[in-house]
């Protein structure tokens, strides 16, 4: 049987992050959504699921119409078995990934990221495989005591981490 190596960009607005994955059932759909909804509050997303057996269609969800269009879109693209794609519009990966990980269809989580992404396929006519993913672009060097500074200020100023004397 030939394989073709195939690669699908994941489009998405630059803000947009991304929780690409692979899952093993059809209630992912609404289990995905329940984990989301109570991880965080009000929160924007869009999610779908390939679904790899019977009718094989793209099954979704979400509480923003245009990010769960965006899912629905590029999960078709992507056209590879039970893989799943969450759409975050005011939340960051870090709010939910452990929610996602309880999920208990939930095999693998290929990346979480706001990065540019290209899902790397090997296309066997009927099914595709998803082989991994693109995640960001190459490192340009290594970071010196200045990038150290910066992202650790970077973390305190978005919240993540503990400026000095607060407590």
């Amino acid at each position: 049987m030939p394989i073709e190596l195939v690669t699908v960009p994941i489009e998405k607005p630059d803000h947009v992050n991304v929780i690409f994955g692979h899952s093993h059932f059809i209630k992912t759909v609404e289990d995905l959504h329940e984990a989301l909804v109570n991880a965080v509050p009000g929160i924007k997303f869009g999610l779908a699921f390939s679904e790899a057996s019977g009718p094989r269609l793209v099954r979704w969800s979400g509480t923003d119409p245009e990010l769960t269009d965006l899912a629905r879109r590029n999960v078709l693209n992507i056209a590879a078995g039970h893989c799943f794609l969450i759409m975050l519009g005011n939340a960051y990966p870090i709010n939910v990934l452990p929610a996602v990980r309880n999920v208990v269809e939930v095999c693998t989580i290929f990346c979480a990221t706001a990065n540019p992404v290209t899902v790397v396929l090997a296309d066997l006519g009927e099914q595709r495989a998803v082989l991994g993913v693109a995640d960001g672009f190459k490192p340009l060097g290594i970071e010196g005591e200045e990038d150290i500074a910066k992202r650790m200020s970077f973390l305190r100023q978005i919240g993540y981490k503990l400026g000095p004397g607060v407590s």
